[in-house]
């Protein structure tokens, strides 16, 4: 059975985030961020996190954009206030229309230990609890 768990890229350390992903024996970390080329993502940034994946825990770095929020839709919640069961009713539609049951199958269904990677603090959630949800209880 596979293994899936949630990791943020905020509010963590670059020693718990990799000691975590060891702990878990993490063959994919799956970064499904929005935005993730911006030095303030510090040491998740997409260029230096996909080096440090492979070279601390011999995982797979993937960054996929069909299991991200639109612009607009991640806008809404952080800028505009969206109620977080609004925001996860239309990230849940968007992975209904990107056929997200079936993409998960055919690009992620073979790794045994996955890391879903977003961006949840101490004040907000992220999407990736959504996906996880679907992911164990179905689309």
């Amino acid at each position: 059975m596979q293994h899936i768990f949630l990791l943020s890229a905020y509010e963590i350390t670059a020693a718990a985030f990799f000691q975590k992903l060891k702990q878990e024996r993490t063959d994919l970390v799956l970064d499904i961020r929005l935005n993730n080329t911006s030095q303030l993502c510090g040491f998740t940034k997409e260029k230096d996190l996909s080096f440090f994946v492979s070279q601390l825990t011999g995982a797979a770095y993937i960054h996929d954009l069909d299991f991200a929020p639109t612009k607009q839709l991640l806008d809404g919640y952080i800028k505009e206030h969206l109620p977080w069961n609004e925001y996860a009713t239309a990230y849940l539609k968007l992975l209904n229309q990107r056929h997200g049951e079936r993409l998960w199958e055919e690009r992620y269904k073979k790794y045994g230990s996955v890391c879903l990677l977003g961006t949840e603090t101490k004040k907000r959630r992220s999407h990736n609890e959504v996906l996880l949800d679907v992911l164990q209880n179905g689309f």
